[in-house]
């Protein structure tokens, strides 16, 4: 049997010079003793664009590069415990960056329970494609086959009556100094038909998700007054909402909780990052086209829960969990 050997330097630059003489493909195959499919390969995987573009150091460094991420690979092959403990996260959503720097947390003196989040992907995306690589990417965040369109339609927002806008609210709630502001928001399920309530708080990430028997405003007033109920005065000083119908009653839910509504300017859902960007990692375990009638509270709170676990950079890899409850002791 014939021992494939890898395209040399040397090999690279016959190519490229007879690409600029130009010769076929099929020519330079036969001066190199190679398989024609061996240099088409090797130009597609050059990364020019187009077979003209074709030039011996490019493809040299991109070969570099490739190796190094088989050698990352290897690294979670070797290391058993390494890769159980990735797999074991992976499958609780974590996402690779996550897996990585809290390894750093969980095991600060063993330094084989160490590696980089490229490492993690790398190594996934060059599994075989089989039920485990399938198992493994839809997990990931970002699973989805196609771009999903921007700026779809949504429901039109009602006019809200004597509201406080985002400008009126106090500099410390931008800065997320102190504890207690919020970010509310509606998942929308199939068909316009259901939702959830999501609460966000802005310093520690910690995420209530509220079960909703329809999307009317006395509905959502209520399932939210009852959400902060639990909590200390301390933890619920403001809330910031978008011009949703829902808030209509955010002067009534102000007097039974008090806590002050602010309201983002339409279409900005940057005003309200923490709640967009947990709206989408909730995605991740209920895609667009949900009926959330049919989800019962308790599989709401565990959600909650696992989403409440997990890591995040803006907390230096510490969960939303470990933060509030620095808060409440």
């Amino acid at each position: 049997m014939i021992r494939y050997q890898r395209i040399t330097p040397m090999e690279r630059e016959e190519i490229s010079r007879r690409i600029a003489s130009g010769c076929s493909i099929r020519k330079i195959a036969q001066s190199l003793n190679r398989p024609p499919s061996t240099i088409s390969r090797e130009i597609l995987c050059s990364g020019a664009a187009e077979q003209k573009y074709y030039r011996a150091i490019f493809a040299q460094q991109q070969s570099n590069k490739m190796r190094h991420k088989l050698r990352g690979n290897r690294k979670l092959d070797n290391n058993i415990p390494l890769r159980e403990v990735v797999f074991y996260y992976l499958a609780k959503n974590w996402s690779p960056e996550q897996i990585a720097k809290r390894l750093i947390i969980l095991y600060p003196n063993d330094m084989t329970m160490r590696v980089s989040h490229e490492t993690i992907y790398s190594y996934v995306y060059v599994l075989p494609r089989a039920t485990l690589k399938r198992k493994i990417i839809s997990c990931l965040r970002r699973h989805h086959l196609h771009r999903r369109k921007k700026n779809k339609d949504r429901q039109e927002p009602g006019t809200i009556q004597d509201y406080l806008s985002i400008e009126e609210r106090p500099q410390e709630v931008s800065e997320r100094i102190i504890p207690g502001h919020w970010e509310g928001d509606l998942i929308i399920g199939r068909r316009n038909a259901s939702a959830i309530g999501t609460l966000v708080e802005r310093t520690t990430r910690m995420t209530f998700l509220v079960k909703l028997g329809n999307q009317e405003a006395m509905t959502v007033r209520k399932a939210f007054a009852e959400e902060f109920r639990q909590l200390p005065k301390g933890l619920k000083r403001t809330l910031t909402y978008d011009r949703g119908r829902e808030m209509a009653q955010h002067k009534l839910f102000s007097k039974e909780t008090e806590i002050t509504v602010y309201f983002a300017h339409p279409h900005s859902p940057w005003e309200r990052g923490s709640n967009e960007n947990t709206n989408a990692l909730i995605r991740q375990y209920f895609p667009k086209g949900t009926d959330f009638s049919n989800i019962p509270n308790n599989r709401l709170k565990e959600v909650q829960d696992e989403l409440n676990d997990r890591p995040r950079k803006t907390l230096g890899f510490y969960t939303p969990h470990e933060k509030f409850s620095e808060l409440l002791h």
